[in-house]
């Protein structure tokens, strides 16, 4: 079987992780505070913090914001569930807007869902395309609303922001957050990252990530003569170990090739998927892709599931969108219906994710592209 996606792994990556294991300190330490450093460098962020995965980010990103009881968040409608658990998760009230063509939060419709309970807009750099930050950013600033970025699939992406193009993550908005898990273009297994240029938000993401008891200094609680330990808030265990951090060091050093052969890649899908009935996803004017993700708009009248079915029977692994959907399932029945739209409608129910990863042939590529036509057909037919 094709997967839809594959990590890149390899020697140098073993030889980080045995360091560690021959060091006998495998939870937060060195490492963590060196990928911590390497990884601002990277994007230009004053501050990174790394925590266990992209969830825990965002939820210390939301904690930070102040999201309380009767908040009001603003978030594409069509993205990870987690987005929106994270936001429940601080008492604060999801709402879902509607997105663009890119699968982006459409900026005209965060426009009309912004209420005087708009407490911060989560922008979620979806499969790795930049949203519209140069629209979205100006609107949140006027407004005096905080922007945090679910970047969890971007790293590796650029934004042209005032004339400059900058990879996604410094944060543009208020606070970034990255996912490390397998299907990123950066890997450590599981992982995240917090970016941001407010000191005082990094200290308080340290904090909260080692049960809010110790030092507030970053490693200095794990590493070394322990502080006194004292503890002023309720904190979680949201650390990132030594062993994942050298792993995402090595990745660090791979990210340019990566993200060249991951763009070669999507190039090549266009050409390969031409002539076929289907909308390939395109860049806009201020966004470079990392291509983390792959997928294609199916016709209207082709089922989805139709299509996944058949791909898998041709020996080509794809999936959704997303998933899980956050407009899916009871535990969001309450909110207003996101695909309550045309545009809406398609997003959830016509787009087909494709086998995309950086080791990936020409030869593979084709007959993803071969046995989409099929499938295509194969849903036409009724079968």
């Amino acid at each position: 079987m094709i997967p839809v996606s594959r990590p890149l792994l390899g020697s140098a990556e073993a030889s980080a992780a045995a360091g560690v294991i021959r060091s006998n300190w495998l939870p937060q330490g060195g490492e963590v505070a060196a990928f911590e450093r390497e990884f601002a460098e990277r994007v230009g962020a004053l501050h990174a913090c790394a925590v266990a995965n992209c969830t825990a980010a965002l939820h210390l990103a939301l904690l930070a914001a102040g999201i309380t009881p009767g908040d009001e968040v603003v978030l594409p409608g069509e993205t990870h569930i987690a987005c929106a658990n994270t936001i429940r998760m601080c008492g604060g009230q999801p709402v879902f807007v509607e997105t663009e063509p890119t699968c982006n939060m459409d900026p005209t419709a965060l426009a009309a869902a912004l209420t005087p309970r708009t407490r911060a807009i989560l922008c979620v750099h979806q499969m790795g395309m930049p949203c519209d930050l140069p629209r979205i950013l100006p609107m949140a600033r006027a407004a005096g609303i905080l922007v945090i970025e679910d970047a969890a699939c971007a790293f590796g992406s650029k934004i042209l922001i005032d004339s400059d193009w900058e990879l996604v993550g410094r944060p543009h908005g208020d606070i970034a957050c990255f996912s490390f898990n397998l299907q990123q273009v950066l890997t450590t297994g599981e992982g995240g990252m917090l970016t941001t240029a407010r000191s005082a938000w990094d200290r308080l993401f340290r904090l909260l990530r080692g049960h809010a008891v110790g030092a507030e200094d970053g490693v200095e609680d794990v590493v070394g003569a322990p502080p006194v330990e004292t503890q002023r808030w309720s904190g979680y265990n949201y650390r990132l170990t030594d062993l994942q951090a050298a792993i995402g060091r090595e990745q660090l050093r791979r990210l340019d090739a990566v993200v060249i052969a991951r763009r070669t890649l999507a190039a090549r899908y266009k050409v390969f998927l031409a002539d076929l009935e289907v909308v390939c996803p395109d860049e806009q004017a201020w966004a470079q892709s990392n291509w983390q993700g792959y997928c294609v708009r199916l016709p209207e009248d082709v089922s989805l599931a139709v299509v996944v079915t058949a791909m898998k029977a041709h020996g080509v692994t794809t999936g959704h969108f997303v998933t899980p959907r956050v407009d899916l399932g009871e535990t969001y029945a309450h909110a207003a219906d996101p695909w309550a739209s045309p545009a809406g409608r398609n997003t959830a129910g016509h787009c087909l994710r494709l086998p995309l990863f950086a080791t990936m042939s020409e030869r593979l590529q084709r007959r993803v592209a071969v046995a989409l036509k099929s499938a295509i057909e194969t849903a036409r037919r009724g079968l």
